[in-house]
């Protein structure tokens, strides 16, 4: 019955809840001493992905997927880079469409179930490089994303693909997506709708016969936002249909290696059914982990550079 009881003991006395672990990190910490290398990429659609390389020499990989509206210079992406790095392994960071810095060719740009450009990027991988042992890793999004690649192929997975660990992934995203709604959520809502509303305007240049830009302007909520624009250019119904149709947990059963899912309890962003308790107690293959502290993409620890998510995953996928 994977479920563990955590370790974590708790951020420092002055992030008392998890509204707090998650902006302040956000907004606060700087990792330092990274340097990528940046890889263009075709995609099958004639599109591109921008990939980010930190190597070491090693022989073995890990890839790495970032959250909604994030890229490879996020703290949290860059603090596992610089930590496997550190340990002797390489790391690959792929930018989701329009994010890096560079708006993307097709009228798509991305969501919590774009696991097919991160199966164009692990292609790649095997196609170009020798690598011996790969390890998955993501957050938020960029977890949603990487346990639906999983499942999605199941026991035809590469047997090179080891293991995989993310952390505050929305596994369901009609519960994630709900939680959005609620006032004491307004924060994050506006923050991240700003940046797609910018994000979509820009593609309108692009694009002008597929968005309104005048009806953008208006939209104020996900919901209307994800109906009128996000579902419309990826080819699902409404919002709801959009939310259902990529949830993550629609393939996690089918889940063929061992996946660490490290979401804490007081994550405001994760509604009740991103806590896989059942699919846990039931499959071998997830390991569920939902410490008590930790907020959304937070889990800082006390006076050190790295935080406890970060330490505890390069423990599970090397040990």
């Amino acid at each position: 019955m994977p479920i563990l009881k955590s370790n974590y003991s708790g951020p420092p006395f002055y992030l008392f809840n998890g509204h707090l672990e998650t902006i302040i990190p956000s907004l606060f910490r700087k990792v330092t001493g990274v340097s990528y290398q940046r890889e263009k990429i075709k995609t099958p659609d004639e599109d591109f992905l921008n990939l980010d390389w930190s190597k070491v020499g090693s022989d073995k990989l890990l890839v790495l997927s970032h959250g909604l509206e994030g890229d490879s210079g996020r703290h949290y992406i860059m603090g596992l880079v610089k930590l496997f790095n550190q340990n002797g392994i390489d790391a690959l960071v792929w930018n989701n469409r329009t994010c890096g810095g560079e708006l993307n060719l097709k009228p798509i740009l991305y969501h919590h179930g774009a696991s097919y450009d991160l199966d164009t990027v692990i292609e790649h991988v095997f196609s170009t490089y020798d690598y011996k042992s790969i390890y998955l890793s993501g957050i938020s999004m960029g977890g949603a994303q990487t346990l639906k690649y999983l499942g999605e192929k199941g026991l035809d997975l590469d047997p090179r693909i080891k293991k995989a660990a993310v952390y505050s992934t929305p596994c369901n995203l009609p519960s994630s997506a709900a939680t959005l709604k609620e006032k004491r959520n307004v924060f994050y809502k506006k923050r991240f709708l700003s940046k797609l509303k910018k994000k979509m305007a820009a593609k309108a240049l692009q694009f002008p016969e597929l968005i309104d830009l005048e009806m953008l302007e208006k939209v104020d909520d996900f919901d209307t936002f994800d109906t009128l624009f996000t579902a419309k250019i990826h080819g699902f119904k409404d919002a709801d249909d959009f939310y259902q149709s990529v949830s993550a947990d629609n393939w996690m059963p089918a889940i063929s290696i061992p996946a660490l899912i490290i979401n804490a309890l007081n994550d405001p962003l994760l509604g009740p059914a991103c806590y896989p308790v059942s699919l846990a107690e039931s499959k071998p293959e997830i390991i569920l982990e939902m410490p008590k502290f930790g907020g959304h993409t937070g889990f800082v620890n006390r006076s050190q550079e790295f935080t406890w998510v970060e330490y505890r995953i390069l423990d599970f996928l090397l040990k």
